[in-house]
């Protein structure tokens, strides 16, 4: 690994220019002959990614990054502190170690981390922040997860894995089978060194193909980050054989929304016309497919079988958005035209032939404003148009 970037002046160089379009500074020439610029210039442009998804790395001096794609791709702290908050005990190993925010945060909560990371020098990197860091009770080891499992042969209380997404022979995949490592076809080795296992996977895995490649899932956590799916968690005990439990979060800046349910629990849905009350549930609900069940729990109608949105007399907690519906019209000329024509709204669909870039071009509606529209199908499959206004 090349530390000739932690230079002070080149440190003072990416701290002066961190708010400068890169682009830009890719122009000039380069002020430091015993250093690559473009190294300087990647250093600036992670560490612009940084400042809001790792405020604690990108305040603490004498980081170093890796490319700015590795710290797109990695968790977030906020992310990775609900995360540690799933797991307890003395160790943990990370079969997938890159960046290491998540093991940062595990480190909070056991007393002993294992860092695996098949880079070399990105393992030498991680390492290098961890003492930056003051995080010493982390250690880094670069190679095969596999092997080092082997290798060490020390049992732990959890593992914890995010497999690689890309796989050199299919591209980008989809299945736990595909990725890197083969999570479902090692699950038995796994459970040679912990009997907790913790799989992060992103969000496009659906949930039913997830459940059909793993065994003894306890629980799935589906996080949110300001209402954008951003991470699915699979928590598996050994021997674990009852029912699973559904965590949906949300973490909002000031608040977190939260609804768990048992996978599988029968909950039958209430159907009703608009009232006075509108809810749309969290990007977390919406993945979890529990729609029948968010009117039973929560006792509010909704509106159609596809179309999710519910409704109430009275309003009540929800975790998702809610808002007052002021007007109820048709999806008609004669009662679209004098309300919304050239009108400025914030428009959703739910189970609506239409998209929005069609109904904005129909009737000339422009986008923003305090109105907000939703365009549905009723309990009576009409099709109909809401007028809110949005409640805090």
């Amino acid at each position: 690994m090349d530390y000739s970037i932690l230079a002070e002046e080149v440190q003072r160089f990416i701290a002066h220019h961190i708010d400068t379009d890169v682009n830009q500074l890719a122009l000039q020439k380069n002020k430091f002959s015993k250093v690559d610029y473009t190294a300087i210039l990647n250093q600036i442009a992670a560490k612009q990614k940084a400042k809001t998804k790792l405020p604690t790395w990108f305040n603490t001096e004498n980081i170093i990054y890796p490319s700015k794609i590795s710290v797109e791709q990695t968790s977030s702290e906020r992310t990775a502190a609900y995360k540690s908050q799933l797991v307890s005990g003395k160790s943990l190993i990370d079969l997938s170690g890159g960046f290491g925010v998540d093991d940062f945060y595990f480190a909070q909560k056991v007393m002993e981390v294992a860092h695996c990371e098949i880079n070399r020098e990105l393992s030498q990197l991680v390492q290098h922040n961890f003492d930056q860091l003051k995080a010493s009770n982390i250690q880094c080891f670069s190679g095969d997860s596999y092997e080092i499992l082997k290798k060490n042969n020390k049992k732990a209380d959890w593992i914890y894995i995010d497999p690689s997404r890309r796989n050199e022979a299919k591209g980008k995949v989809f299945m736990l089978k595909d990725c890197l490592p083969n999570v479902p076809e090692n699950l038995d080795f796994y459970y040679g060194f912990a009997p907790n296992i913790m799989i992060k996977t992103a969000p496009l895995l659906d949930i039913t193909a997830g459940l059909s490649e793993l065994k003894n899932v306890k629980a799935i956590h589906i996080v949110a980050l300001e209402n954008e799916v951003k991470e699915l968690l699979w928590v598996l005990e050994k021997e674990y054989h009852e029912s699973i439990t559904i965590f949906t979060v949300n973490l909002l800046k000031n608040e977190t929304e939260a609804f768990s349910f048992e996978l599988n629990a029968e909950n039958q849905a209430h159907f009703g016309l608009p009232k006075k009350y509108l809810y749309e549930p969290n990007a977390a609900i919406m993945k979890s497919g529990v729609f029948d069940m968010i009117s039973g729990q929560f006792k509010i109608d909704k509106l159609h079988q596809h179309s999710h949105l519910y409704t109430s007399e009275t309003l009540i907690d929800f975790p998702g958005r809610r808002f007052e519906i002021q007007q109820r019209i048709g999806y008609a000329k004669n009662e679209m035209k004098p309300l919304l024509e050239n009108q400025k709204a914030n428009i959703t669909t739910r189970n609506f032939p239409d998209s929005v870039d069609a109904i904005r071009k129909k009737w000339k509606i422009k986008d923003g404003g305090n109105l907000y529209c939703f365009f549905t199908t009723d309990m009576n499959n009409n099709k109909i148009v809401l007028l809110c206004s949005k409640l805090s």
